[in-house]
């Protein structure tokens, strides 16, 4: 499926809709260039499930777990990962097949431990169609 957003707040709404429809133990990666949208999407799939908290980029932390929502929501920034090492040291298997709701930014980077099973978001950017014109792409990949 392909999305076609030409605001932040379309974005955001986006993102709010698959939140709302997200299950437990959905893993979705997001991938696309910097600037191209992907926290403000992040903050929609959040507010769909529930999270009242502010979510912000992990960058550091790796991972950022919210638990006020109706599921657990794990959003990881792999961006700055060294090596896939790092991920089993954070417990990163128990995140992807526990209860809760994944999101993995950057998640190309870590291609090789990505479950087989998940939804792929890719967000890109085409400044002929306007600077806030953003593509997304959905899809679920089954293993």
């Amino acid at each position: 499926m392909v999305r076609e957003t030409y605001s932040e707040q379309e974005t955001f709404e986006l993102g709010k809709e698959i939140g709302e429809s997200a299950q437990s133990g959905d893993v979705f990666t997001l991938e696309g260039d910097l600037g191209v949208g992907k926290t403000i999407f992040t903050k929609g799939l959040a507010y769909g499930l529930g999270v009242c908290e502010d979510v912000v980029s992990p960058t550091f932390t790796i991972v950022q777990e919210y638990e006020d929502g109706r599921l657990p929501f794990y959003h990881f920034d792999v961006y700055r990962i060294g090596d896939v090492e790092e991920m089993d040291e954070i417990g990163y298997e128990d995140y992807i097949h526990g209860e809760g709701v994944c999101l993995i930014e950057w998640a190309n980077l870590i291609e090789e431990i990505l479950p087989e099973t998940r939804i792929r978001i890719v967000i890109e950017k085409d400044l002929e169609k306007g600077f806030d014109y953003r593509k997304i792409s959905i899809n679920k990949l089954e293993g």
